[in-house]
């Protein structure tokens, strides 16, 4: 009988203990991300919050919700910090910068998106860098096909395994070549850092920078491979890639085109295959950032 009151004793004491840390994570979220909560909890459907972990953040962070059932306070503080959406945080905290209509943005809001992208990411991206921009830094990202990598690659030759085969074949092979030609000059002379550069490659419409022609070798050297940072604002997704090919022309009503990875990555593999998202230069100068995608800090 003594052992029962000394285990439900020690039982009380660690549900104590956990209420009380819970309380304090649930303060601190608060504190950090108000407005990023209520933004989530106030435009997010319930199907959207069953998905992931949003629930769990609501319930977390809710300051109305006094504490969590027993098990989930029996985690550690850690692991309750894990179950929280970071995609969830991102999503609202580009809500409250972005534009409701698809327009460039301003030059105060490009650094407002690249302030969130480094709490986030943990490195730079910007939409200037070494005082080079595009044309836009948010727009309509539409699907490309694959790209030659050197003389004589073909779909059959393109992948690394059957269910790459599966997945992306069907997007077929561009006619024409990248904008800067072969990514390498044979099969031989191919290496993983080519390879890795044709999968997650995007195009972007350099023709359209202000004094492009005039300044065509410049930006030629600027623009060739340069690295970038692709965010999906309606799912968080993030993936890096560099600038394999120019285009898509104006009257597409599309600003940029992305590889059938990067699309694949972004999710943007709906119907329309076409969907909005921000497009920042990376910076890094060693680079030291391998492509692919990204995953929130």
């Amino acid at each position: 009988m003594r052992k029962g009151k000394q285990n439900k004793s020690q039982y009380d004491h660690l549900k104590e203990k956990w209420t009380v840390r819970h309380r304090e994570l649930q303060q601190a979220l608060w504190d950090k991300h108000k407005d990023s909560l209520e933004w989530v909890s106030k435009n997010l459907s319930p199907k959207q919050l069953a998905v992931g972990s949003l629930s769990s953040l609501l319930l977390l962070a809710a300051p109305t919700t006094p504490f969590l059932p027993f098990s989930h306070l029996s985690l550690p503080a850690q692991t309750q910090e894990s179950t929280v959406s970071k995609h969830g945080f991102l999503i609202a905290d580009l809500s409250h910068i972005l534009p409701s209509e698809m327009r460039p943005l301003t030059v105060e809001e490009e650094g407002k998106v690249g302030e969130v992208f480094s709490r986030y990411f943990g490195f730079r991206a910007a939409a200037e860098l070494e005082g080079k921009r595009l044309n836009r830094s948010y727009g309509l990202i539409g699907q490309e096909q694959h790209l030659a990598r050197y003389p004589g690659d073909s779909l059959s030759s393109h992948f690394d395994s059957e269910e790459d085969m599966r997945k992306f074949g069907p997007h077929g092979m561009a006619p024409g070549l990248g904008a800067w030609g072969y990514f390498a000059p044979s099969l031989a002379a191919m290496t993983e850092k080519e390879k890795q550069r044709e999968k997650y490659y995007i195009a972007v419409q350099t023709f359209l920078v202000p004094d492009y022609n005039q300044r065509l070798a410049e930006y030629r050297d600027f623009f060739k491979f340069r690295k970038m940072l692709l965010v999906n604002p309606q799912n968080g997704q993030a993936v890096v890639a560099v600038i394999g090919d120019a285009g898509p022309a104006e009257w597409t009503g599309k600003h940029l085109g992305g590889s059938p990875e990067v699309m694949r990555h972004l999710e943007r593999v709906d119907g329309s295959m076409k969907g909005p998202v921000l497009y920042f230069f990376m910076d890094d100068p060693n680079d030291t950032i391998p492509l692919g995608p990204v995953v929130l800090q």
